[in-house]
């Protein structure tokens, strides 16, 4: 059984509004740097059971890439409460994607909606 949920524009909200945690992978068969971080992203998944890694296959769901502005694939998101804190493009190695995992899970979710409600104050103020 894989590890990771297939995510279509059908269950895609569903899925991040359900789940404090969701890494997303936007992937496409076509792509070789996606077939080589395909491993490393099912071993991580496996190892982070409490944590939901879903994939998104950008040549059968092209509106769900297209609403992320995903330009380049593989492309590795990160989502926490429903805030993206974490795109970028490229094939992590697996001592990356694990650190990255790590630094994820100990980011302080109250701080960075503090941060995001500051920086829209200020880019209303901007506009005045």
């Amino acid at each position: 059984m894989s590890s990771t949920v297939e995510l279509t524009k059908e269950n895609f909200d569903q899925t991040v509004s359900e789940n404090s945690f969701v890494l997303i992978d936007f992937w496409a068969t076509w792509c070789g740097p996606c077939r080589q971080f395909a491993p490393v992203y099912e071993k991580a998944a496996t190892e982070n059971p409490d944590l939901v890694f879903g994939k998104v296959d950008t040549e059968a769901q092209p509106e769900l890439a297209q609403s992320f502005g995903i330009q380049s694939i593989p492309t590795l998101m990160i989502v926490r409460d429903q805030i993206a804190i974490f795109a970028q493009p490229g094939a992590l190695p697996e001592a990356a994607l694990t650190d990255l995992i790590e630094q994820a899970r100990k980011l302080d979710m109250d701080q960075v909606r503090k941060d995001i409600a500051k920086e829209q104050e200020q880019t209303q103020e901007q506009g005045e």
